[in-house]
């Protein structure tokens, strides 16, 4: 039972799509607590009926974070045991929840965390991709420019990396991680617990044409993509890579593709890195010119 002393901070992991996925505690507590604060109250209600679960409930999402963290807090220094809960996984994870924890911690109040559901593990265990180190990164920039540069940000990691994306981007995110970062392992997990559940795994080429389509792709999406150091052709600029790529290049070259596009198909294919790809052209360039 809830102690009646002290306020309690509990931030309470809700299924993402798959309602069995509600453990017991959280129900218990989001029954006991005095007030559910949410991201959509409409949409948590409907969740709470469905267990039958009576609380109070009051909106707490991006445009009124700031000032909801201190009527909360208030609350919680007065004795109120407060839940907070996102539309769907675990507050805080790309969801609002950091405002109202943060000055519960600075005002000496408990946090407890009430685990369950989260579509990045859950996406991130069963792509197939190294779980043993990963770094969450959110979403990626909706502007492709933005995108390219924190995916170069990005690119020497050896984590497997992991994002959110939104359906109508996914094809164009896909394409500028290939050109980007190469032609690594990935996976895509799409509408993680529901009924069209779907994980396509392969490479980033054969996921960006998979996904190229004129149907765009429905339902929330978690892109994984393995790190810099786990790829099957990491880019290094060994000898043997070296003569590979350049001979490849004189190849597209032959074929009629400019040196540009020709150095850029010839990285693609070997799954380089086009900062790499350059500084191998640049050093046969230096070689030549000795």
């Amino acid at each position: 039972m809830l102690s009646a002393v002290t306020g309690t901070l509990y931030i309470v992991a809700t299924p993402i799509g798959n309602l069995e996925d509600m453990t017991q505690r959280a129900l218990r507590v989001l029954r006991e607590v005095d007030l559910v604060a949410c991201e959509d109250t409409r949409r948590t209600r409907v969740l709470l009926n469905h267990f039958g679960v009576k609380t109070k409930t009051l909106s707490y999402h991006e445009h009124n974070e700031r000032k909801r963290a201190e009527e909360l807090c208030k609350l919680l220094e007065s004795g109120r045991h407060i839940a907070i809960v996102s539309d769907a996984g675990t507050p805080l994870i790309n969801d609002p929840g950091f405002r109202i924890v943060k000055a519960a911690i600075q005002s000496g109040i408990q946090v407890v965390p009430v685990p369950g559901p989260s579509a990045l593990i859950s996406g991130l265990i069963a792509s197939g991709l190294p779980c043993d180190q990963f770094l969450f990164a959110g979403f990626l920039p909706g502007r492709a420019n933005a995108r390219r540069g924190k995916l170069e940000e990005l690119s020497a990691l050896p984590a497997t990396l992991v994002f959110y994306e939104a359906p109508h981007r996914i094809a164009a995110t896909l394409k500028d991680a290939l050109d980007v970062l190469g032609n690594r392992k990935a996976a895509v997990a799409r509408e993680l617990t529901k009924v069209h559940e779907e994980i396509a795994r392969g490479s980033l080429a054969e996921l960006a044409q998979r996904f190229s389509g004129n149907s765009p792709a429905r339902g929330e999406i978690v892109l994984m993509i393995s790190g810099e150091a786990v790829r099957e052709s990491r880019g290094t600029a060994t000898e043997s890579s070296s003569r590979l790529f350049l001979k490849r290049v004189r190849e597209l070259e032959g074929e009629g593709l400019e040196s540009k596009a020709a150095l850029k198909k010839a990285a693609r294919e070997l799954g380089l890195k086009r900062a790499a790809a350059y500084r191998l052209l640049l050093a046969q360039k230096n070689r030549l010119s000795r």
